[in-house]
């Protein structure tokens, strides 16, 4: 049997740089604006790794190293989405909101014993429910927000109407409330169907039984699931009270 196994080698380098140039490309002919954010992603991405994987080889080794190198991750998280969402202001209460769905998920896993408390099990586990607790809250943020400042009469008529300002808003975005947790749950629903997750495949690679994988999987699957359905709870309160806002925002929903 032949384990798939990808070299730094010269191939890589003119599949990487196509497979860029396909997505710039194909991005400027349907004028969506994203060739050089594209390029540049690609770019960040080569790098980051290259640096990261000898960073990971050593946080492994130790479970505190591996604790501080996913509180190191976690941090990098907060302040990406807060980036990306024009949000920056509110990052104390991001990382609340995002904690909120980690911490439970890994204390669950890791007490439980279901996954022994060391680096090797830390630094992987904690990325994945990390980075996906990450997609949930950016996507929240780009929906509520989006919703927010275009509907920013029914805020404004539902004050009138005597509802107080946690109130208001939550009749603009409760209509939107489940649109972030959408993605993960069809990829959770469709499992092994129409996707063969990153775990399973892991484990697998990894010398692992099919049987092993597949637990790997539910439990990452499961995990994360939980753990975005937290964040978003979180977020949407969080939201109603103004603390996750943008200050554009703050200054529109008086």
């Amino acid at each position: 049997m032949t384990i798939m196994q990808i070299d730094p080698t010269w191939q890589l380098a003119i599949a990487l740089i196509a497979l860029c140039a396909l997505a710039a490309t194909v991005a400027r002919f349907a004028k969506l604006t994203l060739s050089k954010q594209i390029i540049i992603a690609a770019i960040r991405s080569i790098l980051q790794l290259a640096a990261v994987s000898f960073i990971v080889v050593l946080a492994v080794q130790r479970w505190w190293s591996g604790l501080l190198f996913i509180i190191a991750m976690f941090l990098y998280a907060v302040w990406t989405t807060t980036g990306t969402v024009k949000n920056r202001n509110s990052f104390l209460w991001v990382c609340l909101a995002m904690g909120s769905g980690v911490l439970p998920v890994l204390a669950v896993i890791f007490l439980s014993g279901t996954a022994p408390f060391n680096g090797f099990s830390l630094v992987p586990i904690g990325s994945i429910i990390i980075g996906n607790v990450m997609k949930v809250q950016t996507l929240t943020g780009r929906r509520i927000f989006g919703t927010l400042r275009e509907n920013i009469g029914i805020y404004e008529a539902a004050l009138a109407l005597g509802f107080k300002r946690p109130q208001a808003i939550w009749i603009v975005i409760k209509p939107e409330r489940k649109e972030a947790l959408i993605p993960n749950i069809d990829s959770t629903k469709t499992a092994g169907l129409v996707t063969l997750p990153g775990a399973f495949i892991g484990v697998l690679l990894g010398g692992g039984t099919a049987l092993q994988a597949g637990a790997s999987q539910v439990l990452v699957l499961l995990g994360i699931m939980a753990g975005q359905v937290c964040c978003v709870a979180v977020s949407h309160e969080l939201i109603k009270r103004t603390k996750l806002l943008p200050p554009y925002l703050k200054a529109a929903l008086h």
